[in-house]
């Protein structure tokens, strides 16, 4: 079982730049392909990034293409999410998952645990 918790959330105005990152108890993040999502209220959860074990291959989706970037640094334990250009369409809840399988996925069903979120919130 992997535990996972995010942090780095909060108030931004856009244009802006936030940081989230994301640590795990009791099993290392290396073993495992990594992932964020979104979900902002009324909406399904959506992906953001995808990062793969050894931090050589990410994918993002369009809507954050050239503005966000998913890294991973294994001896630290801990994913990152470095987002700039904020809007207010980013607003949400962001989600950190971790994959067992040997693909790096974007659909929810490709990830195995959770974290429980951290809210970002983009004013305009």
């Amino acid at each position: 079982q992997v535990q996972l918790v995010e942090s780095g959330g909060g108030l931004v105005q856009a244009g802006g730049s936030l940081r989230l990152s994301c640590t795990a108890s009791r099993r290392t993040l290396s073993s495992y392909v990594m992932g964020w999502f979104r979900q902002a209220p009324g909406k399904e959860r959506e992906f953001v990034a995808t990062i793969n074990r050894s931090g050589g291959g990410t994918y993002y989706a369009d809507s954050v293409k050239g503005r966000f970037t998913i890294s991973r640094d294994n001896a630290k334990n801990t994913v990152s999410l470095q987002m700039n250009s904020l809007k207010p369409e980013d607003t949400a809840v962001y989600y950190c998952a971790a994959s067992t399988r040997y693909y790096s996925g974007s659909y929810y069903s490709d990830y195995d645990y959770w974290g429980q979120g951290t809210q970002v919130t983009v004013s305009s």
